[in-house]
């Protein structure tokens, strides 16, 4: 094992800190000197460095030694996990929280299976992630190796090849291979939206070695479908005449402040989806209420009695999740969508008029606001104030009902820090949802899309790491128990807290069994104690078994150092804002009575 002084040396002898198109060849090697090289994993790592990688996670294994030897040589921070899915929820969530691309590594076999569902999160939530992933030698192949990955095993086209999974993937079969890999990946870093790319590097490649002279990477930046004026002013035409709503999704919130000036602009109504809380501050006058999963009845009410002609759709696929599909929520004429995947729009509503527009949304919004004249803000403009819960505490040893903790939540953490909030999918997301109110984009993160347990649990991690400040998670006993990472928070100091709704039970499956005539009492799970949990992997934690309790508890929960854990015993029998998911449910047949199964 080499010594930590020995690693330095080798990463400044082995391996240049830029790549050569960045450092003239000449200096690289010295004019006439032979071309110096490194094994391609040194190779790979330090470009995917220099394309701004500054964090990776995952699991080691004997098929990426060479390659977790190569990441803890470079510049590249690694942080090794408990299990490859949480390594790659919280890579997503360090992509979302810093806005630099990360890496994911992991082994052959189970290991390559088992980040899969992480890197699907990413995918669908728009993160850009890397997975560099072993694979059984050509010479092994076939013959029954230990965690054998190959095409006797496990799909190809699904795993090597850009598709639902990835959009860029390649098994590398020789280290000529790599400036091309550089190329696509960097091209894929470079555009707007998300890039999930995986680039696997069979055990007997990894050593080989490479001419660094030879390793460059594209630089070429990929733009935007261009905004064409037909379709500005074909959108500006049709918004001008009467008030039209904006409704703006996760897809807007790089260009918040521009989404905000078209809505004062124009005197437009705005509505979100549960992703793009605080792209306008909630406490607008102009901001109607977020749709979708634990969304606000105002919206509907809204639509129904101020019906407009026209809505302008900026960043938002529209799906169950943030609409219900639920045609109340048309306007009278039809559906301006503006997207950069041009697959998007007309997709949730395919019977409903729709003009789809291909384009970045700040670029759009840019071109758009010419067509709407500045105008001062009124003199009695101010933000409303929504009505503060403050609930009087219930005395003695009883359950914490999940508006109170909201309340909590919201004066602790969103009000006094700048820590991001996660709500993780399930009731918890749904509580965050209908009750936290933001005034600024980036300060919170749900997975309304892929929705997978678990991923907020251990995202909280990665957010924490990846802003070396606080980071809280709002998770169910469920999730908790799924995967949360709380060893790995420990080991690298990362300031992750989670608060857990310990109702001792899967809660949405219990009240969606409920709304659905279901019954079951298999949704039940023992009551867990996570302060114990917590303490017994290097962390802290408090609980709360009454709401009198809660003032202490966060006060103590944002000063620790240490990763926290608040469990958190709440009352099961207050009614969760995720009623309008399962009426959905049963329009699509999920009821007895609907599905037919009663007679």
């Amino acid at each position: 094992m080499r010594t930590l002084a020995e690693k330095r040396r080798s990463r400044q002898t082995l391996v240049p800190p830029r790549l050569a198109d960045e450092v003239p060849a000449s200096a690289i090697a010295g004019v006439g000197e032979a071309p110096r090289q490194a094994t391609l994993v040194h190779a790979l790592v330090e470009a995917l460095r220099g394309l701004g990688v500054e964090k990776a996670f995952g699991v080691s294994g004997g098929a990426i030694a060479l390659l977790f030897d190569a990441i803890e040589e470079s510049q590249i921070e690694l942080h090794h996990f408990r299990h490859e899915s949480g390594s790659a929820f919280a890579a997503t969530e360090a992509y979302f929280a810093a806005g630099k691309p990360t890496l994911v590594f992991a082994t052959t076999g189970p290991g390559m299976l088992n980040v899969l569902t992480g890197l699907m999160a990413a995918r669908w939530d728009g993160a850009k992630v890397i997975l560099v992933s072993g694979a059984t030698s050509v010479a092994q192949r076939g013959r029954w190796a230990t965690q054998e990955t190959s095409s006797y095993t496990l799909p190809q086209d699904a795993l090597y090849s850009g598709g639902s999974i990835f959009d860029f993937a390649v098994r590398m079969e020789h280290p000529s291979e790599l400036p091309e890999v550089l190329k696509r990946v960097s091209l894929g870093l470079s555009r707007p939206g998300g890039f999930v790319a995986h680039v696997c590097l069979p055990m007997s490649m990894q050593s080989r070695r490479i001419d660094l002279d030879q390793v460059t990477r594209d630089t070429t930046r990929q733009s935007a479908p261009a905004v064409t004026p037909q379709d500005v002013e074909m959108t500006a035409r049709l918004l001008k005449p009467s008030p039209f709503v904006i409704w703006a999704g996760f897809g807007a919130t790089a260009a918040a402040p521009l989404v905000r000036e078209l809505m004062e602009r124009s005197g437009a109504k705005l509505m979100c989806s549960p992703r793009a809380k605080g792209i306008v501050s909630e406490m607008h006058p102009s901001f109607v209420g977020v749709t979708g999963l634990g969304g606000h009845e105002e919206v509907t009410e809204h639509m129904v009695q101020q019906r407009p002609n026209w809505i302008l759709v900026l960043g938002s696929r529209l799906g169950e999740a943030t609409s219900f599909w639920d045609r109340d929520l048309l306007p009278c004429e039809g559906l301006i969508h503006v997207d950069i995947d041009p697959e998007v729009p007309g997709t949730a509503f395919p019977d409903f008029k729709t003009i789809g527009i291909q384009a970045e949304i700040g670029y759009f919004l840019n071109e758009l606001l010419e067509y709407f004249p500045v105008r001062p803000q009124p003199a009695n403009f101010k933000l409303r104030q929504w009505q503060e819960l403050r609930h009087a505490p219930r005395e003695g040893r009883v359950p914490v009902r999940p508006q109170v903790l909201m309340d909590a939540i919201q004066r602790h953490v969103v009000q006094d820090t700048e820590a991001v909030v996660m709500g993780e999918c399930g009731n918890a997301f749904a509580w965050c949802n209908h009750y936290l109110r933001f005034s600024q984009s980036g300060r919170y993160r749900a997975s309304t899309l892929f929705g997978a347990m678990g991923h907020m649990s251990c995202g909280v991690v990665g957010a924490a790491l990846a802003t070396g400040g606080k980071a809280v998670a709002v998770v169910g006993d469920g999730s908790m128990l799924m995967n949360s990472e709380i060893s790995t928070a420990a080991q690298y100091g990362a300031q992750a807290v989670w608060v857990v709704l310990n109702d001792a039970g899967y809660g949405m499956c219990r009240d969606g069994h409920k709304a659905l005539g279901l019954t079951s009492s298999e949704v039940a799970i023992p009551r867990v104690d996570f302060v114990s949990l917590a303490r017994s992997m290097g962390g802290n934690g408090a609980r709360v078994e009454s709401e009198e309790l809660l003032e202490i508890a966060f006060e103590e929960a944002m000063r620790s150092p240490q990763p926290f854990v608040l469990d958190i015993h709440i009352d099961i029998h207050e009614t969760s804002p995720l009623l309008r998911r399962f009426e959905s449910l049963i329009k699509q047949g999920g009821s007895k009575t609907v599905a037919g199964w009663d007679a």
